[in-house]
């Protein structure tokens, strides 16, 4: 009880007084399937991956990884790492709206869009941060680039496509519910929307006025006509780098994870996200010299008296027991380490 006692932070931590966010630099390059935008903050390190983000539907990158970047401890990660954070086409502030029609890149074009940016940013590897659908688009694209990703942190991602069940529920929930109130039921769980709290409120008025709705409209649309990755355990489509699966414990994912799945942990719980991705690097044997605090320590000792060997592939949990067939595979020399905030 001590432990589970321990997990319990308070999630407020700023950026300390004095201390600037990094200077961002935004970029755009075509693509053979349009144009995308990128921010850059920082400046690569020698031979160190850089920290690649992808957002999901309904938000860009600031409204999806701001709070997590900025989070006081998170500093000593990106001090370490230079960063990309990548708006979906059409997701960038002051984006055009797209004329009626437009052909929307599919997730799969997305992820096939990735080599023109490390090409134009001279970067050789990544290790991949996404949620929902942008979890998706870099599973996608590590399947497909394996040598170019070094690990993945997917949140909320669901690798399955829509079955004829989902898609005859999605089309009914289509006549009775908005696009904006379909999209909040994607980010968050029914319990979390009819709380109404702040922050609830402040995403639900974002996309509601969003100028740009028609087009999360198209992401929103290339996310649920999603193929199934056909991850199988031990066969030949695996993911080949560490994985860090990450859930909350309101998300309305859980059944696709199999995980005690939760709303937007980085946006909710930024702290405990933050140790866990500590904790991954070094894993990755990035940051060995970090300190670890409380809550990595807390972490530590759960991940060691869960951990299990499926042959030459360990398996790190952390506060989750959940079934090994709803996780993501990832075969040598890969690892999967299941975290829920």
């Amino acid at each position: 009880m001590a432990e589970l006692q321990e997990v319990q932070i308070t999630e407020e931590k700023p950026l300390l007084p004095g201390q600037a966010p990094q200077a961002a630099k935004t970029h755009s390059v075509e693509t053979p399937y349009g144009s995308v935008t990128f921010t850059v903050y920082g400046t690569p390190k020698p031979k160190r991956p850089a920290i690649f983000t992808y957002h999901d539907v309904g938000l860009n990158y600031k409204s999806c990884f701001q709070s997590l970047f900025q989070f006081g401890d998170m500093q000593e990660i990106i001090q370490n790492f230079v960063r990309v954070h990548v708006d979906a086409p059409g997701m960038e502030e002051g984006a055009p709206v797209f004329p009626l029609g437009y052909q929307y890149p599919s997730l799969d074009q997305l992820a096939d869009m990735i080599p023109c940016i490390l090409q134009y940013l001279n970067f050789s590897t990544i290790i991949g941060v996404g949620v929902g659908a942008g979890a998706y688009i870099l599973s996608r694209y590590a399947l497909t680039h394996p040598d170019t990703v070094e690990g993945l942190v997917l949140i909320n991602i669901d690798p399955n496509a829509k079955g004829w069940m989902d898609w005859a529920a999605h089309k009914l929930t289509g006549l009775t519910s908005s696009i904006p109130e379909m999209i909040l039921g994607h980010l968050f769980s029914q319990e979390e929307l009819s709380g109404n709290s702040e922050l609830i409120q402040k995403y639900r008025n974002n996309i509601t006025h969003a100028p740009n709705l028609y087009n999360i409209e198209l992401y929103w649309n290339s996310y649920n006509n999603r193929r199934d990755l056909n991850l199988e355990r031990g066969g030949d489509v695996t993911l080949k780098c560490p994985v860090m699966l990450v859930v909350g414990d309101q998300a309305p994912h859980e059944d696709a994870v199999m995980a005690d799945s939760g709303g937007q942990p980085q946006l909710t719980q930024p702290g405990k996200l933050t140790e866990a991705f500590k904790y991954f690097l070094q894993g990755m044997g990035y940051m060995a010299s970090s300190c670890m605090t409380r809550l990595s320590r807390s972490r530590t000792a759960s991940l060691t008296s869960a951990a299990s060997i499926d042959g030459n592939r360990s398996r790190s949990r952390t506060l989750s027991q959940s079934s090994e067939s709803g996780t993501l595979p990832s075969g040598p020399p890969g690892h999967t380490m299941e975290v829920s905030c």
